[in-house]
Parts: C-alpha cells; structure tokens; sequence
C-alpha cells in the first residue's frame, strides 16, 4: 500500500518514507518496536549522553525526540483519520529537546516509554481502515494522509538510527 500520491505528504518527508521497506504500517510498527528497543539495549553506557559535536543531540536526546515526534504525528493521524479539518500547527524539534532534559533521566525509563508510545501508536494504526488511512489534512502548511503519517513515523526512526550508526557509535 506504500503507493503514496506527491499530495499526500510534504517534499521534506520524501527521504523518511524513502528508508521504509514495509507496505504494512502496522506490521512494520511492531517489527520496528523490537528491532530498536534492541538496537537501544545495546548502547554502551558511556555513549548515551554522548554528543559526537558540541551542540548536538545526545542519544539520550535522540530517544526522546523520537518518542516526542511519535506523539505528535501519532495524534496528527488522529485528527486527520476523524476527519478533524482544522490546520495543525508544526512544533520545533530543537525546542522539544532543550526544554525535555532527556539526560537528565534513566536510559531505561526512556526505552520504557518508547515502548508504550509504540504501543500506542500500534493500536492507532491497527484500527484504520483503508479509506481512513487515505483521508488527508494539514499540518506544519503542508497536505498529509493519514497513511503517509505512519510512514513518515516508521522512516523517522529509521533516520535516526541511522544518524546514530554512523555519528555516535
């Protein structure tokens, strides 16, 4: 189903939902789940607070970031999936994550939240229907389906995984 229409998403997002092999949101939600919370296991103490530059993100500030973004386009694919026509707002990440103060938490409080909000966003998916997940909106002045959304969220961690791979670690 990932046949996705240029008006279903903003330009910006092509690169995400380019990383995204799954035709299956859900299928791909759950696989994702294990796959990271794994991927996350396996950092070193040493480097969750680490930031390859000054100014960057820690990993610690990653994870959280991602579970943030999750949250917003998880609710953004809810207000567009119930046909909620009300332009939403964009939100700035780099705020997001200097006032969220993610290293000043447990790592596995993180891990543990983005458990849940994967959860979360599973059972969002799960329960669209077919013509639900083609209805679009706007957020941040730009046109999305509620199906790009899943893959833009899918794609998003993808990045970041990414980033992390070849930055951090």
């Amino acid at each position: 189903m990932k046949n996705l229409l240029p008006n279903e998403y903003a330009s910006y997002y092509a690169s995400y939902i380019d990383l995204v092999p799954e035709q299956d949101i859900v299928k791909g939600l759950n696989r994702q789940k294990e796959e990271l919370l794994h991927f996350f296991k396996a950092i070193p103490v040493f480097k969750q607070e680490y930031a390859y530059a000054e100014g960057k993100w820690t990993i610690k500030d990653i994870l959280l970031h991602q579970i943030d973004t999750e949250r917003i386009f998880a609710y953004r694919a809810l207000r567009i999936a119930r046909n909620d026509k009300a332009a939403l707002s964009g939100f700035d990440e780099n705020d997001y994550v200097r006032f969220a103060k993610a290293n000043d938490r447990e790592y596995e409080s993180l891990l543990q939240e983005y458990a849940l909000v994967r959860d979360v966003t599973i059972n969002l998916f799960k329960n669209f229907d077919k013509n639900t997940l083609l209805n679009t909106g706007t957020a941040s002045n730009s046109n999305f389906s509620v199906r790009a959304i899943g893959y833009i969220i899918l794609g998003h961690q993808l990045h970041h995984k990414n980033v992390i791979i070849e930055r951090y670690l």
